[in-house]
């Protein structure tokens, strides 16, 4: 499956999912004052930025130490997404949601699993390991989605206020939907890549 700049940023935005990361981030951090939400939130979006940057670095002497073929990591991708998306046409109360934390987050769980979760993770290093040529583009779309989330998420208040909770509801069910699409579309090419 051949990417450019702009369908792996729409992928990465579908991925990262920061309308449905608005009520857990605004959970999380209810009890800090606003300078120092916006603080936290630009601090876990960098940390994710470096892990994921991290992967992609590395995520190929990964596959190739543990024996592993694009298209294994391919269908593995498609099947993360899939699960992914359903979660967010279907979504229930998880664990992340129900913690209560008593300190300062710090990488988890917001950079990880939020953030930088499986499927980011695995997006990433399928970006690289697919078109490695293209390496600077992956980074540069890797942190343009990353910029895309952090600003949501910094005016997330703000935009649950003015378009209410029922529209971001409603706009993470697009996302999930999509998606959906985009995970059965990899799946596809997957399975006709073994089938060659």
């Amino acid at each position: 499956m051949t990417y450019t700049f702009v369908s792996a940023l729409m992928l990465l935005i579908l991925i990262f999912d920061p309308f449905g990361n608005f009520p857990i981030f605004s959970s999380t951090l209810k009890n800090y004052p606003l300078e120092k939400r916006s603080w936290i939130i630009v601090r876990e979006h960098f940390i994710a930025f470096g892990i994921l940057f991290a992967f992609m670095i590395v995520g190929q002497h990964v596959l190739t130490a543990l024996g592993l073929t694009s298209t294994s990591l391919q269908l593995a991708g498609a099947v993360i997404l899939f699960l992914i998306a359903i979660r967010m046409v279907f979504p229930s109360a998880t664990a992340i949601e129900e913690e209560v934390l008593d300190h300062e987050p710090f990488i988890v769980p917001l950079a990880i699993p939020l953030i930088a979760g499986p499927s980011a993770l695995a997006t990433v290093m399928l970006l690289v390991s697919q078109q490695p040529d293209e390496f600077w583009i992956w980074v540069a779309a890797l942190a343009a989605g990353i910029a895309i989330s952090m600003i949501l998420l910094l005016v997330g208040d703000r935009v649950q206020h003015i378009l209410g909770r029922r529209f971001v509801i409603a706009m993470e069910r697009l996302m999930g939907l999509i998606l959906v699409a985009v995970s059965v579309e990899m799946l596809l090419r997957g399975i006709k890549t073994i089938n060659l």
